[in-house]
């Protein structure tokens, strides 16, 4: 592949144009540009490489002209528009792995606020008030986790999980329950997960058949009081039906580092302020370890391309 010159058009590491430029491909470095400002330029390039600000959408494609690739310094690729890439003969690839240990470890750390009601009681202190019997919490030794999505993320959430005491079971149509079993998730019918679940984390990416994929028809069956758990996607819960929920008692908490519009209007923004909500902004890859990774992750998978190598990734 003829990959001669790169666009970095969001924020990366400076190891990623480093490695590129070391492998004498040309670099330019542009955080920031709008999509007007793309357009008019992306004909000069033969890779373009994103985190998720930039939103490589159909009348992108529509400017391109030598354009062969475009990375994804990270997992999801919900940012890009694969249908045009596809009939424009643009090859899409991303760095599934730079996120893991990242999103992982939040997740973790979010299902221990919830449990404990950290959120609520730091905002009570802010207020100069000294509440520590209102915000009784639960200990997670013995508590049923459930994880939708059993891939790299899913997998190390219940490792981490099940050293506090976590019983963890799953769904995820691709892994068996064979499979799941090695590391410790016991994988079950989505009915019977709902009936079981104390607290219940979703990673799947975002796409037709999860989106809205937690809603009231499944609050409905879950045991009372269970807590939510979304770092992956916005849209994978119903954000006005978890809403619902949460004012009507069935969940008794929610913790969110994803949201359906971002930054957080309308709906996204009224769980954002509701009580028995945390909330992050998008800090699922904020670490500096994830960055690092994903930015020479998605360099070298470029030289490979151009170099004629085996790609992963895609």
């Amino acid at each position: 592949m003829n990959i001669k010159k790169v666009l970095i058009s969001d924020k990366v590491d400076v190891s990623c144009q480093n490695l590129l430029e070391a492998n004498g491909i040309e670099v330019d470095y542009k955080p920031g540009i709008n999509n007007e400002q793309l357009k008019a330029i992306i004909a000069d390039y033969d890779a373009l490489i994103v985190r998720s600000a930039t939103k490589v959408t159909a009348d992108v494609f529509q400017f391109t002209t030598k354009l062969k690739l475009v990375g994804r310094a990270g997992t999801g690729v919900d940012n890009i528009d694969i249908s045009s890439a596809s009939s424009h003969g643009v090859l899409v690839m991303n760095t599934p792995d730079g996120n893991t240990i990242s999103a992982a470890e939040l997740t973790c750390t979010l299902i221990s606020s919830l449990a404990r009601n950290i959120g609520q009681g730091y905002l009570s202190l802010l207020q100069e008030k000294w509440e520590g019997s209102k915000f009784m919490g639960c200990e997670l030794m013995g508590k049923t986790l459930a994880i939708i999505g059993l891939g790299r993320i899913g997998r190390e959430v219940a490792l981490r999980m099940q050293s506090f005491g976590m019983k963890t079971i799953g769904f995820d149509p691709l892994v068996s329950e064979e499979e799941s079993k090695a590391f410790g998730v016991h994988s079950l019918p989505l009915e019977e997960i709902w009936r079981q679940s104390d607290f219940i984390t979703v990673h799947t990416p975002l796409i037709p058949q999860t989106k809205g994929f937690i809603n009231k028809q499944v609050f409905k069956m879950c045991k009372p009081g269970v807590k939510i758990i979304n770092v992956a996607r916005g849209g994978i819960v119903d954000e006005a039906d978890l809403l619902d929920a949460l004012n009507d008692g069935i969940c008794s908490g929610a913790a969110l580092d994803v949201f359906v519009s971002e930054p957080p209007t309308g709906t996204s923004m009224a769980l954002v302020k509701h009580p028995y909500v945390l909330c992050t902004p998008h800090l699922g890859a904020s670490t500096v370890e994830a960055q690092l990774r994903v930015a020479r992750e998605i360099a070298k998978q470029i030289i490979d391309a151009r170099d004629g190598k085996t790609i992963v990734g895609l």
